[in-house]
């Protein structure tokens, strides 16, 4: 079990953590559509619109209520009304999310009454959904944004229902999960006969897809309809703690029981998933899928000499961190250094002595001892300055393709973790690389990893046994 630890800094250098805000809207985007707005200045909006579209390599929807000196001492509804008006007329979305910022927050916005007036003035909107979120960027992160915005769908959309739905199952998805994960567990859980709704749900939006038409909102996600039906499904699957919250709203709204998973990546949590499946449809674990987890298993033999002792500094946000840190600790590395955005309990369950939550300059100074840096684009400077090479994980990756489509969920999904990390320490070996091998530990020959003998098995706390799926 791990302590966690605050740092006591004076401010942020080179800060790991996004804002709450970006983390709601980027919730929103996974709305069918959906136009996303930030209540704060345009700067706000501006940066975060940036880091997205650096990250997706696409054309983000994001507006915001412009506020000025003046309007926010005056107060913002005449913003918020204007914002609203101009969308509606433009983009004619079936949804408008708005997302506070520090700013407002601080002045004290009643956004909830304004909206209620707002609608009153103008019957033209009873044809749109508004669906608002307090998001303080001054407290929590990313995480804590994304977690609050499905949360307030939920209050605001779910309705209890009389009837199930045979074989509808939600997924609440974390945000640490990309389009491409959604898509991995879409076709696992459709494996087992059931239908996931997910949400929200990222692969119909930013998944990377050229459309026929052009319109100035999201493109694909889920429905707003549908969200209205996952009170008639039969169960629900949490991905992620900051999930927790959402699924107990539902629950207690709908009466749909849940279930939830610290991580979906790795060889035991698969497994737990795929129980948990095989029990909610009643069928057997698909040979497809037996066959997976065999793979990933030689994977984790194959890997793990070079991944076996490695110390590794890691920086994410909590459920993150807890997926990729657990993977690496089973598969033999040390979790020297831990640093994350925000509190969370899962933070407790890490395997690592202590988990900061602090910035890049804390990692930094962590990773003078690690072999491996663990973290997102913005550390790449931090493992230039260090010689180490990066493992480039969660949001932003802006200095790679495809980051919509990475997969590290599932046993596909774990086996391309490790082969990405287990290549990037062959290539510290001398004759794979111009580098010298980071000894673990000790100096001598006898730490150098070696190639594969038969005789080893791999390193794994995996507690459910081979042949243990129904």
């Amino acid at each position: 079990m791990a302590t966690v630890v605050e740092s006591k800094k004076a401010c942020a250098v080179n800060p790991l953590k996004m804002s709450q805000p970006l983390g709601a809207c980027y919730a929103f985007l996974g709305l069918d559509s959906c136009m996303p707005v930030m209540h704060g200045s345009q700067g706000c909006t501006s940066f975060g619109l940036v880091l997205l579209v650096r990250h997706f390599k696409e054309a983000i929807p994001l507006q915001t209520t412009a506020m000025n000196e003046v309007t926010t001492i005056l107060g913002g509804m005449e913003n918020i009304e204007q914002a609203l008006l101009n969308i509606r007329k433009r983009a004619n979305p079936r949804v408008i999310a708005i997302c506070s910022t520090g700013l407002t927050e601080t002045k004290g916005d009643d956004v909830v009454g304004f909206l209620e007036l707002i609608r009153q003035r103008h019957p033209e909107l009873s044809d749109t959904a508004v669906v608002y979120v307090s998001t303080p960027d001054y407290v929590g992160a990313f995480e804590d944004g994304w977690a609050r915005a499905v949360t307030a769908l939920v209050q605001q959309f779910v309705v209890s229902r009389e009837t199930r739905i045979e074989e509808q199952v939600n997924v609440l998805a974390g945000s640490h999960l990309t389009a491409g994960d959604i898509e991995e567990l879409r076709t696992i859980i459709e494996a087992f006969g059931l239908r996931p709704l997910f949400l929200p749900d990222v692969s119909g939006s930013l998944d990377g897809h050229i459309p026929e038409d052009w319109r100035g909102t999201t493109l694909g996600g889920t429905p707003i309809e549908a969200i209205g039906h996952a009170g008639a499904s039969v169960a629900t699957l949490a991905i992620g703690e900051q999930m927790r919250s959402a699924a107990i709203e539902l629950e207690m709204r709908a009466g749909v029981a849940y279930q939830l998973f610290d991580s979906v990546t790795g060889l035991e949590a698969t497994d737990r998933l795929l129980v948990a499946l095989s029990q909610i449809s009643g069928r057997a674990v698909p040979e497809r899928l037996r066959r997976q987890r065999s793979q990933l298993q030689d994977a984790m033999l194959d890997g793990h000499f070079y991944l076996g002792g490695v110390r590794v500094a890691l920086g994410a946000e909590p459920d993150l961190l807890y997926a990729v840190g657990s993977l690496l600790h089973d598969m033999g590395a040390e979790l020297s250094c831990c640093v994350t955005t925000t509190k969370s309990p899962v933070l407790e369950r890490v395997p690592a002595r202590e988990v900061l939550i602090g910035d890049l300059e804390d990692l930094e100074r962590g990773a003078l001892g690690c072999d491996l840096i663990v973290t997102h684009s913005h550390g790449r400077q931090a493992a230039q300055r260090l010689g180490k090479p990066l493992l480039r994980i969660g949001i932003p990756m802006f200095d790679r393709v495809g980051n919509a489509h990475r997969v590290s969920v599932g046993y596909r999904g774990t086996m391309n973790l490790i082969f990405e990390a287990a290549n990037l320490m062959i290539d510290q070996i001398p004759h794979h690389g111009p580098q010298s091998w980071p000894l673990p530990k000790a100096s001598s020959e006898a730490a150098r990893p070696q190639e594969p003998d038969s005789a080893q098995a791999p390193h794994s706390n995996s507690s459910i046994a081979l042949g243990a799926l129904p």
